[in-house]
C-alpha cells in the first residue's frame, strides 16, 4: 500500500475540523469517505461529458456511453463476473437486495416452503423476504448463531431441509465484521436446489469477491461503502437467472417494444435499469475501484487489522468498556460503556471531533439477539491512524468520567 501520508492526502476532508478538533473518521462502515480521484471522475463527466446514455447518437452521447459502460466492465471485472451484462446497476445495495426478492419471491416461494436468513442479518438483507414470507405463506428459518455470533457452516446444515428455496444471508456482518462462510453454504444450498442472495455491502470494501469462485446466485453490493459515491449500487445475478426473472420498474430504456395490449423488455441488465441511470455516480464507483486496486486488499486488510487490534488491546484496559467482537475478521470494534447510553457517549465522541456510530446498526435483530437496545461501532478504513485510535480511546475515558463521576 502506498505510504499512509500518501493515501490520507487523497482525502480532502481530512484536512477539516469537527466542533474544533481534527476531524477523526471512524464510522466508514456507514459510509466511507471519498478519495480525490473519485470527485474528480464525477466532476469530468459533470463538466465534461455530460449527456444521456444509450439514446443520443451524437458524439457526445456516445462517450458517456462509453464512460457508463466502462464502469460495468471495471465492476464486472472487480468480483470476476463472467460478463458485464451480469452487472444491473441499482441506487444501492438497498435496492438490489429488493430487486432479487421482489421479482423472485412471487414466482419461486410458494406456501410451506423455507427461506433461511439470520439474526445477524442487515434490514435491508432480511425485511424483503420477510415480506415475501408473509404474503406467500413461505416459513423464515433462522441460523442459529454461536455464543459469539457467528454463522457457521454445522449450524447452516442443522436448518437446511429439501423445503429450502431461498438462503439470504450476509457475507460480512456490519455490526461484528465477522466473515461467513458462505462458498460452503452456497454449495450446501444449491445441493437441495436453494438460490442464494448475498449481501456483500460490507465485504466489498475489506475482501477480494470473486462470484465466479463462490458460486452465488446473486449478490449485492454498494458504492458509497468502498470510497465510491452514495446512490450507486450493484447487483450481480447469474445471467440464466436474470433472464428468468420479470423487471419491477417500468420506463424508458428498459423497454423493447410497446404495443397497447403488451410490451417486451431488453436482455438483462437494461431491463432492469428503468429510467436515465444513475451515471455520474456510476463513473465515480470506477474511480473507486481503480483506487482499491491500486492500494490491494492485502494491503487493506493488514493496515485494517493491525490498528483493530491495537484499538482492542487500549480500549481492553478501560475499565467498564465491554467489547462484544474482541476478535472479527474486518476493522469493525463493537462496544458499549457499562450504565451509559451509547448514544450518550456518542455526543462526547462528537466533541472530541470523533465520528463513531451509535444505534442498532439497521439491525434490530441482532440488538435483541445481544441482549443491547443499541451498541457503538468504530470502523477502520485505510485512511485511519494510530493516531485516531488513541482520540477514540482518549474520548472514551472522557466519556466514562463525565457519566460514571461526574468529571468534566
Amino acid at each position: 500500500m502506498s505510504s499512509l501520508q500518501t493515501v490520507r492526502d487523497d482525502f480532502k476532508i481530512l484536512n477539516e475540523t469537527m466542533n474544533g478538533k481534527p476531524l477523526v473518521y471512524l464510522d466508514s462502515s456507514a459510509t466511507s469517505l471519498k478519495p480525490n480521484s473519485v470527485v474528480e471522475a464525477i466532476e469530468f463527466y459533470n463538466t465534461k461529458k455530460t449527456a444521456n446514455v444509450h439514446r443520443g447518437v451524437y458524439k457526445l452521447g456516445n462517450e458517456a456511453t462509453e464512460l457508463y459502460e466502462g464502469s460495468r466492465h471495471t465492476v464486472a471485472k472487480f468480483i470476476n463476473a463472467k460478463s458485464s451484462n451480469e452487472i444491473v446497476f441499482t441506487k444501492g445495495c438497498t435496492e438490489a437486495l429488493n430487486l432479487v426478492a421482489m421479482s423472485l419471491g412471487h414466482s419461486i416461494i410458494e406456501e410451506g416452503d423455507e427461506i433461511i436468513t439470520s439474526e445477524l442479518e442487515h434490514h435491508s438483507s432480511f425485511l424483503p423476504w420477510q415480506w415475501i414470507a408473509n404474503h406467500q405463506k413461505a416459513k423464515l428459518v433462522f441460523v442459529p448463531l454461536t455464543e459469539d455470533g457467528r454463522i457457521t457452516v454445522e449450524n447452516f446444515k442443522s436448518v437446511l431441509s429439501e423445503r429450502t428455496k431461498v438462503v439470504a444471508l450476509t457475507y460480512v456482518s456490519n455490526v461484528m465484521g465477522y466473515i461467513t462462510p458462505i462458498k460452503e453454504i452456497i454449495k450446501l444450498a444449491h445441493s437441495v436446489g436453494a438460490l442464494v442472495s448475498v449481501d456483500a455491502a460490507q465485504a466489498s470494501p475489506h475482501i477480494k469477491i470473486d462470484v465466479q469462485n463462490l458460486d452465488c446466485d446473486f449478490l449485492s453490493f454498494t458504492g458509497h461503502k468502498m470510497l465510491g459515491p452514495t446512490g450507486i449500487g450493484v447487483l450481480y445475478g447469474k445471467y440464466s437467472l436474470l433472464e428468468k426473472m420479470e423487471p419491477i420498474s417500468f420506463g424508458g430504456e428498459m423497454i423493447d417494444l410497446v404495443d397497447l395490449n403488451g410490451s417486451t423488455f431488453k436482455n438483462p441488465p437494461y431491463k432492469f435499469e428503468a429510467g436515465t441511470p444513475v451515471i455520474g455516480s456510476a463513473i465515480g464507483l470506477k474511480a473507486a475501484i481503480d483506487y482499491i486496486n491500486k492500494i490491494g486488499f492485502d494491503a487493506i486488510q493488514k493496515h485494517e487489522i493491525e490498528l483493530r487490534e491495537y484499538a482492542i488491546d487500549l480500549l481492553s484496559k478501560i475499565e467498564g468498556v465491554n467489547i462484544y467482537n474482541t476478535v472479527s475478521d474486518v476493522g469493525i470494534i463493537n462496544f458499549n460503556i457499562e450504565d451509559v447510553h451509547p448514544h450518550d457517549m456518542a455526543s462526547v465522541y462528537d466533541n472530541h471531533g470523533v465520528c463513531v456510530r451509535a444505534g442498532h446498526h439497521c439491525t434490530q435483530l441482532f440488538m435483541k439477539w445481544l441482549k443491547a437496545p443499541a451498541t457503538l461501532r468504530a470502523s477502520i478504513y485505510i485512511y485511519n491512524t494510530k493516531e485516531d485510535i488513541d482520540a477514540l480511546v482518549a474520548a472514551t475515558i472522557s466519556g466514562k468520567d463525565i457519566f460514571l463521576h461526574g468529571i468534566f
